[in-house]
């Protein structure tokens, strides 16, 4: 039985973190790509069609907010996960009225493969 392959954008402006969400991707993940702001996001996740964002909230020129509602504006089945250090409720509230599929903390990164795996 062949196993799905799956494909991932990882949105972040820390190499550092972007090389730890790789660490953490289910096994299925062998085609990622990465950009380091939400102003690539668009064009990126255009050239790419990933099954899956992994979208940083605060970034250098453009939010992934913004990002991620400027990719559901021309892509609406896209799946993008908020990757973020920060946790609180109002944030979370915006995050998925801005249409983020999940919500994942930066120190809660093992929990990216289970989500995946799910989805």
């Amino acid at each position: 039985m062949l196993m799905k392959t799956m494909k991932v954008l990882i949105v972040d402006d820390s190499p550092q973190m972007r090389e730890m969400m790789r660490q953490y991707l289910p096994d299925a993940a062998d085609d990622i790509r990465e950009c380091s702001d939400g102003v690539n996001a668009l064009s990126a996740y255009t050239d790419f069609h990933p099954d899956f964002v992994l979208m940083d909230w605060q970034m250098k020129q453009m939010d992934g907010l913004t990002a991620t509602r400027e990719i559901l504006r021309v892509f609406p089945e896209a799946y993008i996960l908020l990757v973020t250090q920060f946790d609180d409720a109002e944030l979370r509230a915006i995050a998925f009225e801005s249409g983020v599929r999940g919500f994942v903390g930066k120190d809660d990164l093992i929990s990216l493969r289970s989500i995946l795996q799910m989805a």
